[in-house]
């Protein structure tokens, strides 16, 4: 009779366990759904892609900057973000930089493709 109560006892720990796990995940994806992606591409003034260029992505709420390299056809890619948040991104390459764009709390697209192109020189440090 132990036996049983112990392999009842499982099994509803397990149904449990997966009613909660089924619960979980549609929150967890309707989170992971609102969040927001900005990628695109670095080029120069004639539009040539600028491999190994550094793109800054600053939060303005928090002040923190992620970089990203971007890829051998100038690519960047920056996910997770948080729609309720903004931002401003640019692009730096050897001497020359981008200008700096904004990424608005209020702009509603979950998928921002944002090209950056180095047309001004980086100021003097």
């Amino acid at each position: 009779m132990k036996s049983h109560s112990r392999s009842a006892t499982a099994v509803v720990c397990l149904v449990l366990l997966f009613a909660l796990a089924a619960w979980a995940s549609p929150q967890d994806k309707k989170k992971e759904a609102q969040l927001r992606t900005v990628h695109g591409s670095v080029v120069d003034g004639k539009e040539n892609a600028q491999a190994s260029s550094v793109v800054y992505l600053k939060n303005l709420k928090t002040q923190a900057v992620k970089t990203y390299i971007a890829d051998d056809a100038g690519k960047y890619r920056f996910s997770g973000l948080d729609p309720n948040v903004d931002y401003e991104i640019h692009a730096e390459h050897g001497a020359m930089m981008s200008g700096i764009r904004q990424v608005s709390s209020f702009d509603s697209r979950k998928d921002l493709d944002m090209t950056l192109k180095l047309d001004k020189k980086k100021p003097a440090s």
